[in-house]
């Protein structure tokens, strides 16, 4: 078990991270998510090793987690850390970058892990082709199957599908989780993207100005958000006074809603009058007016402006 107790850490008097608490088992996968500069990266590099917390401690399997005051080399033998720079060599090739850790005593075990990595990330038909002249998605998937080399214990990853189009990230994402999946490696992935928490993670670390907001699984920390602030790492999101749902007479009570959670109803509470649709492919998201308060809701169809419709809350779109 990983575990980070009571984590403090600053590069300066301010702290980046502040009494960081939390746990993960051998093979699950968790996602920290959270606003730019929230503290998501150093606190990978702060369990991979690469820096000395100011206070608190972290330890695998009962054995502390040091850094570079304790070791020549920083960062843990049985762990990997993919950074945001890839960390290639760039006048090698494809080949060589991914075999960089593979012992060459065994020279066709190790060309057959080497393709075997590149088939996960499906680049085997650039094995001989110098990293330099690859694309930055192209870069990011060899630096993916490069930590994979030796399947490490923990895996520690830092946004590492940012550079990779929408169309390839799709089948990479869910081939590469499966495959740590069955080797049974634990994930610690620090991400701007909903669909790397909601579709993979087992649970989901949320974290705010360094400070850790919630940890739960990824599916209760979706439908059931404590502020506003982890509901709109999903998307859009509402906070609607339940009184105006007429589910209550206190006029503090407020609830969040997406905008998929939101139908129009021919007796609905709520009158909005449309502003703006926009296309999303297989629906619109429509921005709306509820008084001076804006609402963002979803519709099968275009909607004119300054149109009112009424809308209830979509029972069905909740978990």
């Amino acid at each position: 078990m990983l575990q980070i107790k009571n984590l403090t850490f600053g590069y300066s008097d301010i702290p980046v991270l502040r009494n960081i608490s939390f746990s993960v088992k051998k093979g699950r996968h968790i996602a920290v998510i959270g606003e730019s500069g929230c503290g998501k990266s150093t606190l990978l590099k702060l369990i991979y090793g690469l820096h000395d917390a100011n206070e608190g401690e972290i330890s695998y399997k009962g054995k502390p987690v040091t850094g570079p005051k304790f070791n020549l080399v920083p960062g843990m033998p049985y762990m990997k850390y993919l950074a945001q720079d890839f960390d290639l060599m760039p006048y090698t090739t494809v080949a060589e970058n991914v075999g960089t850790f593979l012992s060459n005593i065994y020279p066709e075990e190790k060309q057959n892990r080497i393709l075997e990595l590149l088939q996960i990330v499906e680049m085997e038909g650039f094995a001989n082709t110098k990293a330099q002249n690859l694309s930055g998605g192209q870069q990011q998937r060899i630096a993916l199957a490069k930590v994979l080399a030796l399947e490490p214990e923990v895996l520690l990853l830092d946004e590492p599908f940012s550079h990779i189009d929408n169309f390839r990230k799709n089948a990479l994402r869910r081939n590469l989780f499966a495959y740590l999946k069955q080797k049974g490696i634990t994930v610690i992935v620090a991400t701007h993207d909903s669909t790397d928490a909601l579709s993979f993670a087992d649970e989901t670390v949320v974290i705010r100005q360094g400070v850790l907001v919630d940890i739960a699984p990824s599916k209760e920390i979706y439908y059931n958000p404590k502020d506003k602030y982890t509901a709109s790492l999903f998307g859009e999101v509402n906070e609607i006074k339940l009184e105006l749902l007429t589910l209550t007479q206190n006029a503090d009570d407020t609830v969040f809603i997406y905008p998929h959670q939101l139908k129009i109803a021919p007796e609905g509470p709520l009158k909005v009058v449309v502003k703006q649709s926009f296309f999303k492919g297989s629906r619109y998201l429509v921005k709306g007016a509820l008084g001076r308060q804006v609402i963002f809701f979803e519709h099968n169809k275009e909607l004119a402006a300054n149109t009112e419709v009424q809308l209830a809350v979509d029972r069905d779109a909740f978990g």
